[in-house]
């Protein structure tokens, strides 16, 4: 897959760097070492930050706000999916559990502080996505939201339109039990190339522990020659 950091993009984060982890694997409806190590990052979240700290504290959801704003996106009403989810787990929600590859990923996002969207490589349309902004009116339809106004928002568009957001993946392109090739975009909007680079390497591990990954490998891509 071709990976474009469109000049809008690049106009609001001219830092923005990304990586994509690629392999072939096998989905579970859940696996009880994953949840053990969810639980552990959990105990980890309550204990090092609070609402008010990880605007803060977060460089790559601090990052992310940012670009929203500069976008002309609300990110207290849309906010990016790492910070909803370490939000959740601060309200004393825990995490919710929707199936092997969705809970590694949200594991680490929360893990890392960078958004990461996660899709059924297969439902793609074409072979390249362009990292782009949100229109007015453009149409997209968010997992287990319905329709959302994307206008504004960082959006990745394959052939026939976005597949994915900060805040929310496409249904179109979303990963299902019957998923067996995956590719996982980090969003590192703060420019920590090691940082997101790390992040890669975590998620090609957990898919190799507890999805049978196979093929495991990640690109780095958005760095400024």
């Amino acid at each position: 897959m071709n990976i474009i950091v469109s000049e809008e993009i690049r106009s609001v984060c001219p830092c923005f760097v990304g990586a994509a982890v690629e392999a072939y694997v096998s989905n579970s409806a859940m696996n009880d070492g994953l949840w053990k190590e969810i639980a552990a990052m959990e105990q980890f979240v309550t204990s090092a930050y609070t609402s008010d700290t990880i605007k803060e504290r977060i460089s790559g959801i601090a990052a992310t706000r940012r670009v929203y704003k500069l976008c002309g996106k609300d990110p207290s009403r849309y906010r990016p999916a790492a910070e909803a989810l370490i939000r959740r787990v601060l309200q004393g929600k825990g995490l919710y559990q929707i199936d092997t590859l969705v809970d590694l990923v949200n594991l680490a996002s929360m893990k890392f502080g960078y958004s990461i969207g996660g899709f059924d490589a297969d439902m793609f349309a074409g072979d390249t996505l362009t990292l782009g902004i949100g229109r007015a009116g453009e149409p997209y339809e968010g997992i287990g939201r319905g329709m959302i106004n994307i206008e504004g928002l960082p959006v990745y568009r394959d052939a026939i339109g976005g597949v994915g957001t900060p805040t929310s993946d496409h249904e179109r392109t979303k990963m299902t039990l019957d998923t067996s090739h995956v590719l996982i975009l980090i969003n590192g909007y703060d420019g920590d190339i090691s940082s997101v680079e790390a992040n890669a390497e975590y998620v090609c591990s957990l898919l190799q522990r507890y999805c049978d990954g196979r093929d495991c490998r990640y690109k780095m891509y958005g760095m400024v020659e």
